[in-house]
């Protein structure tokens, strides 16, 4: 059985702290998972937002500076791993080294649809901007199976493709384990199958502290954390362990 970090969006941009990721990513190396995936959305990318063209809050927003803060964002998580393999190295120890899967989210996606909708722009800016070296590397939608579990962004419903928006019915609709990000909060519901195997599906897409203004004052309230998923077996069962980000940072600020 095999231990897995779930990373929820992390959502950098500029303007925001970004000590939250030092936080998972002193977590990340206290643990020791397996596997760890992040579901995408590291890089926020408001300059490239067509929700907000024309408003207010768009004045001001430059590419460089999103790819900028979701870089550096990614150096902070990571930093925590590398000290740690350093130092495994110079003791002659052997060296922690996970498996690390990114999913590209729809914020990730909105670099390439810039570049699908002015083509001025090919080679100008791409995902070549956003340093992900150490990372297996999946696009926006893809499913990633990892020991019979689904994890994608998020799961596509009816013909539209709308996001599947409770877990409960990612567990009706796909049959499996399956793992999502875009949606924040946390929701999670469990079932069997009739040989007595049990299926968890799960929607986490907030790993990070700050709030959004667009969601209010109430609408900011939801969990903000990563998983932890224990006893993970080649059938697609796990127990969940919910990790909030108020606890991480009592923990390692």
């Amino acid at each position: 059985m095999s231990k897995l970090l779930v990373i929820g969006d992390t959502q950098c941009k500029p303007g925001i702290s970004l000590d939250y990721l030092s936080f998972i990513g002193n977590y990340l190396v206290e643990k020791e998972p397996d596997i760890v995936v992040h579901l995408g959305d590291h890089w926020d990318m408001p300059s490239l937002s067509s929700y907000d063209v024309g408003k207010r809050q768009f004045e001001g927003r430059r590419y460089v500076d999103d790819i900028a803060a979701g870089n550096k964002g990614m150096e902070v998580l990571l930093q925590p791993l590398k000290d740690k393999q350093e130092t495994q190295r110079k003791n002659a120890k052997k060296i922690y080294r996970p498996r690390m899967v990114y999913l590209r989210g729809n914020h990730c996606a909105r670099v390439q649809r810039a570049v699908d909708n002015d083509a001025k722009l090919d080679g100008v800016i791409g995902y070549k901007d956003m340093q992900l070296a150490e990372w297996e590397v999946h696009e926006f939608l893809e499913v990633v199976m990892i020991n019979n579990i689904a994890f994608s962004h998020y799961f596509t419903t009816g013909v539209l493709g709308r996001p599947c928006t409770s877990a409960q019915a990612l567990l009706t609709k796909k049959h499996q384990s399956c793992i999502a990000g875009h949606q924040q909060g946390l929701q999670f519901a469990t079932t069997n199958r009739a040989d007595g195997t049990r299926l968890t599906a799960c929607i986490c897409g907030s790993s990070y502290e700050h709030d959004e203004e667009y969601l209010g004052p109430q609408g900011n309230k939801h969990f903000k954390g990563v998983l932890m998923l224990h006893e993970v077996t080649p059938e697609g069962s796990f127990d969940i362990m919910p990790v909030s980000m108020s606890y991480l940072r009592k923990k390692y600020s």
